[in-house]
């Protein structure tokens, strides 16, 4: 090869090292930048010149230098698909961990809880005092005081349950908005990837970046699977459905229940709409379950990847309605008899579960003491057929218990037991004619003597373990040990979801760890890397001054 000739051999060396210390030095400034993707220089040999082909060993041929061809990511596929999945799964596992932390916080006995069983154990302790002496206006007094007591706070306690889901509610819009903005984010993304890229010259690395950081905050909100094709397209799949395809957005609305608020996340490219007199879209219930992007019947488990993503914790934690204690007899929201109701749209439901199960303390009670009285009621007009005794003025017996919106319905259940509806937590109220007059109770009969038998059947209600927590619990108990086993339930389960989710916690951070490992700039090996290039810069250009050198001294000899 010519001097002149061999000068290129030299600036492709110049050039190729000065752009392989611009890339250290990019990666060195984003050192702690998050999402930020190691990038590597990908140097190969230029073209050759052929001088002869008779060589019997090998051609003989001329280098041209080296060749500065990409700056590429460094990433695995495989570590990023496991890592968006298992925090995903980690999101999903934290929601309901949280949720759990915060029932306990309702139902505990916690100074920021409502101590609801002070509450029980009061009215039983009311209980027990009225049967050493019934006809003590004390006693009535004292029962009135604590069973309006009891109301007041398990009003207050299921209060917070709603409150609580109302509080997810607005979380379930927050990810629905963070979601659509991800996806849109993504798509810009993708124009601006494939037009920098489309002479395969440059590669968008920082913008990737961006992509990835994207992908990795889609995967914590749900199940999402993705691909690239050859221009660097990514089309993105969420809970199965096409989120990022083709240029397009699918965009994930929301579904506002009238009478509840709660927000329902739904397809707008599944949804049919008709219009009201006015002219505006209204939402079919039809189209509406066409459309949902969740089926919350489904089971929860770990080998069917349903336990994916913040979105799906918070729809199922939060529930769709309020929970009471007649859908663990499955009766519906309906009013109507449904076999497995409470297996399928309750028991899921972190929330819904605790307020049915709760609700279903207060039916007890409360129906129970009414139920009492009024036998005690018919008892003694059975015997003195003018008797007075716990009637009020109209000649109905007295109920401690009353409903605030008195409806007149009643649901029979598959083994033929009535029951009526209207006795829920938050449907019911002491008596306000007892409350102003407590001794109406009186609690003596018509022959003067007092109604012990009533009061032994007070006691007795109290200790019967008759009750369970819902179909799948066997173990019976008592009222004040129905409590106890309902705030036990919470703290086991609350326990379960806090192994799990600790666990994940550990899967996640080793994944991402590794991840890191591959992705994560290290400044001893960026370093290293730059004493390199520079070292080839300088043997680059004191390759070139010893050429320039020689030609010089030619030049010099020739010239005399």
């Amino acid at each position: 090869m010519s001097l002149m000739g061999s000068l290129y051999l030299g600036v492709s060396g110049l050039q190729t090292s000065h752009n392989a210390l611009n890339t250290t030095a990019h990666n060195m400034s984003n050192l702690d930048t998050e999402g930020y993707t190691r990038q590597q220089v990908a140097l190969a040999t230029k073209g050759y010149n052929t001088i002869s082909k008779s060589s019997t060993v090998s051609w003989q041929q001329l280098g041209l230098g080296v060749n500065y061809t990409q700056t590429r990511q460094v990433r695995d596929y495989f570590l990023d698909l496991n890592y968006r999945r298992e925090s995903g799964r980690n999101a999903f596992y934290e929601v309901s961990y949280n949720a759990m932390q915060e029932i306990e916080d309702i139902l505990g006995e916690s100074n920021e809880g409502h101590a609801f069983s002070e509450a029980i154990s009061n009215l039983w302790t009311s209980v027990q005092e009225l049967s050493k002496d019934p006809t003590s206006a004390v006693n009535q007094n004292l029962f009135v005081t604590r069973s309006y007591e009891f109301i007041t706070k398990a009003s207050a306690v299921y209060e917070s349950l709603c409150d609580y889901q109302d509080n997810m509610n607005v979380s379930v819009k927050n990810d629905v908005d963070k979601i659509n903005q991800y996806a849109q984010a993504i798509e810009a993304l993708n124009e601006q990837i494939v037009g920098i890229e489309a002479g395969d010259v440059e590669k968008a690395n920082d913008l990737r970046d961006q992509r990835n950081y994207y992908l990795d905050e889609l995967g914590k909100m749900g199940n999402i699977s993705y691909s690239e094709n050859d221009l660097g397209y990514v089309s993105v799949k969420f809970e199965g459905v096409d989120l990022v395809k083709g240029g397009l957005v699918n965009t994930m609305s929301l579904y506002e229940d009238p009478e509840t608020g709660f927000y329902t996340p739904y397809w707008e490219m599944f949804a049919t709409y008709t219009y009201d007199a006015e002219g505006h879209k209204v939402l079919t219930e039809e189209s509406l379950d066409a459309a949902k992007v969740y089926d919350l019947t489904r089971t929860i488990a770990s080998d069917l990847n349903t336990d994916i993503g913040s979105l799906k914790g918070l729809l199922l934690a939060r529930g769709d309605h309020r929970a009471t204690a007649l859908e663990i007899k499955d009766i519906n929201t309906d009013g109507e008899y449904e076999e497995g109701w409470y297996d399928t749209h309750i028991s899921q439901s972190i929330i819904m579960n605790i307020e049915a199960e709760f609700d279903q303390l207060i039916n007890a009670v409360t129906t129970k003491i009414n139920g009492i009285l009024a036998d005690a009621a018919e008892k003694e007009s059975a015997q003195y057929p003018n008797s007075t005794y716990l009637r009020d003025d109209n000649g109905n017996p007295i109920q401690l218990f009353t409903k605030i919106i008195d409806e007149q319905k009643s649901v029979t259940l598959a083994d033929g037991t009535v029951v009526e509806t209207g006795w829920n937590v938050n449907n019911l109220e002491v008596n306000m004619d007892l409350r102003q007059n407590p001794s109406l109770l009186g609690f003596r009969l018509s022959d003067s003597a007092e109604d012990n038998a009533t009061m032994e059947a007070m006691k007795k209600a109290f200790q019967e373990t008759i009750y369970t927590l819902n179909p799948n619990v066997q173990t019976p108990v008592c009222f004040n040990d129905y409590y106890k086993n309902l705030v036990a339930q919470v703290a086991n389960s609350g326990s379960v979801f806090a192994a799990i989710q600790e666990s994940q916690t550990v899967t996640v951070d080793s994944l991402s760890s590794a991840r890191e490992q591959i992705v994560g700039v290290s400044s001893d090996e960026e370093l290293t890397n730059m004493i390199m290039y520079q070292n080839a810069y300088n043997a680059s250009s004191r390759y070139i001054n010893v050429i320039s050198e020689m030609l010089e001294h030619i030049l010099t000899t020739l010239g005399r």
